[in-house]
């Protein structure tokens, strides 16, 4: 059952003077990612095909990830309402394909999976909290703290599942670091670009990999606190089979804080040539 739907966000309350227009990108790009996690349960349900469990559980993820992309996209309709929605994702969905047939899983084990996706929860819990603190409009600020708490307990779902996994395959700290970090550096691939391509680029502008990813990442980072940083260091840490606070945690954070500013200026200087 979700925690909540969509008709309980305060619609009404929408403020056009209170937008922030760097937000609007940002959002419709994260609608098309979001409302596109069908596919991955599907991915999920062909590697764990023999456990209902977690499969009824990735289900359930899934449809509030659903709702995640319509809540979204519904702001952005209010904050633009020339956007039309339906035709971008639909662009998405044709060029970013993502293969949901597996035999296996694509990190090596079912314990890679499922920590793998402890750091897409990790990322996104931490980015909705840190949209939710920088917008001053009401309805957006709202929509961003109910999909921030979702992520929060999504990244429980998969840790616990990663847990149960972790006693059957033993998988080395080394191992498990390693795909934590493979996966955060995905963030910049294909998914993220195309997505911000096709909410806010028309079919007219050829989809740039660089562009598009300097464009997204450059204003997402922006809005990012040490706090935010912090809390997702922590998460991180407890994923792998580290202590998430301590001597450990402080250290990580005041690098990952460091790599994040750097990453955000190259991304400017990027956009500014």
């Amino acid at each position: 059952m979700k925690h909540w739907r969509i008709e309980d966000v305060a619609w009404d309350r929408f403020d056009p003077s209170a937008v922030d227009p760097a937000l609007i990108p940002l959002v419709k790009a994260a609608a098309m990612v979001e409302r596109n996690g069908r596919d991955y349960a599907r991915y999920l349900a062909s590697v764990f095909h023999d456990d209902p469990a977690f499969r009824e559980a990735a289900d359930y993820w899934a449809d509030e990830e659903v709702q995640h992309g319509d809540a979204l996209a519904a702001w952005a309709r209010l904050a633009d309402p020339s956007w039309d929605f339906a035709a971008g994702f639909a662009r998405y969905r044709a060029g970013y394909v993502i293969a949901t047939e597996a035999d296996a899983s694509i990190r090596g084990s079912r314990t890679g999976e499922l920590i793998a996706r402890c750091m897409v929860e990790t990322g996104t819990s931490s980015y909705y909290s840190a949209l939710a603190e920088a917008a001053a409009e009401p309805v957006l600020k709202q929509v961003c703290k109910l999909i921030a708490a979702d992520e929060y307990r999504h990244f429980k779902l998969f840790y616990d599942h990663m847990r149960r996994y972790l006693a059957r395959e033993n998988l080395g700290l080394t191992q498990r670091l390693r795909i934590a970090l493979g996966r955060i550096g995905e963030s910049e691939d294909d998914e993220l670009a195309y997505a911000y391509h096709c909410g806010n680029e028309p079919d007219s502008v050829t989809f740039q990999h660089g562009r598009c990813t300097a464009a997204y990442m450059a204003g997402a980072i922006g809005f990012y606190r040490y706090r935010h940083v912090e809390r997702s260091t922590g998460m991180v840490l407890k994923a792998v089979g580290l202590p998430p606070r301590g001597r450990l945690s402080a250290g990580a954070t005041r690098l990952a804080w460091t790599l994040l500013q750097w990453r955000r200026r190259k991304f400017e200087q990027q956009l500014a040539a």
